[in-house]
């Protein structure tokens, strides 16, 4: 088995984290590689007692990766997709942050968890994506433009609100009056759209959540869509350009740009074991039946 992993920061926990997962493969002896910017931050913290190979990026990724693990939080998460992206190898979260929707392997568990890899004993998880268009958009090979949780556009350089004109498969929906509006996944349903008011969506669901963040009119509320459904929106208000981020990417566009947002061709692919199922997760994240009334 090859295994790519991944982390974005040193934290007090790192060195604990690590220790478990070589522990474990010493037993299975996969073939390991780091990226390089972490490697040589476990290098430097002396965490690591042999060499191992590394990769850069996503063209250092090839299919014959059985593995993608990634160390620390939800925004590890997210960015790991982008190294893999229509690869298809399936990523495996370890959590070293907070809350972990998506790294739902805790700390504690890595040593009963990893061994489940090397016995087949996980589900794989398909994770639908977003992908954005505009006229003049041109991304270069190594810009990206897809989300993995949303797509949200919003207001930029004033506390004025934007109008957002929405049309799904051409047909007008609404022009939301808002501080802007969020395009989510099933997979981000649990993040920046539910802090917004949306609706918690299964991950196999084929559906994505419009949600508008602090609209004037009290009455816009949340729309579940098909994920089949090709979205425009274009965006006006009082200064020449706006925001957009996809996941925590952010980029700068112009007031009145018709914006196209569709899901990817591609999925990608999360492991999940029996211990840390979604329901398990939201329950345990949300605090769902921790009212002793219950």
């Amino acid at each position: 088995m090859r295994i790519a992993i991944y982390g974005q920061y040193y934290k007090d926990n790192t060195e604990d984290i690590i220790d478990k997962v070589l522990r474990v493969f010493n037993e299975y002896n996969p073939e390991i590689a780091f990226e390089a910017n972490f490697y040589n931050v476990l290098n430097e913290k002396q965490l690591l007692k042999s060499p191992y190979k590394v990769f850069a990026g996503h063209e250092d990724l090839d299919t014959g990766f059985d593995m993608f693990i990634s160390i620390g939080g939800d925004g590890t998460m997210l960015r790991a997709a982008t190294f893999v992206r229509d690869k298809n190898i399936p990523i495996l979260g370890i959590n070293a942050g907070r809350l972990g929707f998506l790294a739902t392997v805790q700390q504690e568990n890595i040593e009963n968890l990893l061994p489940l890899l090397f016995e087949n004993k996980y589900k794989i998880s398909p994770r639908t994506l977003l992908t954005l268009s505009y006229e003049g958009h041109n991304p270069a090979p190594d810009e990206l433009d897809y989300a993995l949780n949303e797509i949200t556009v919003s207001r930029k350089d004033t506390t004025s609100m934007i109008t957002i004109e929405t049309k799904l498969n051409g047909e007008y929906l609404n022009s939301y009056w808002a501080d802007g509006l969020i395009l989510s996944t099933p997979t981000g349903s649990t993040g920046y759209s539910l802090s917004c008011g949306g609706p918690v969506l299964m991950p196999e669901v084929n559906s994505l959540v419009i949600t508008p963040i602090a609209p004037h009119n009290l009455n816009a509320r949340p729309l579940v869509i098909p994920d089949d459904t090709e979205i425009q929106l274009k965006v006006t208000g009082r200064e020449p350009q706006h925001l957009i981020s996809l996941d925590s990417r952010i980029i700068t566009v112009d007031t009145e740009t018709i914006l196209h947002i569709k899901k990817t061709p591609f999925k990608i692919n999360l492991v999940e074991f029996p211990e840390e199922k979604f329901l398990n997760t939201l329950r345990k994240k949300l605090l769902w039946g921790e009212d002793k009334r219950n």
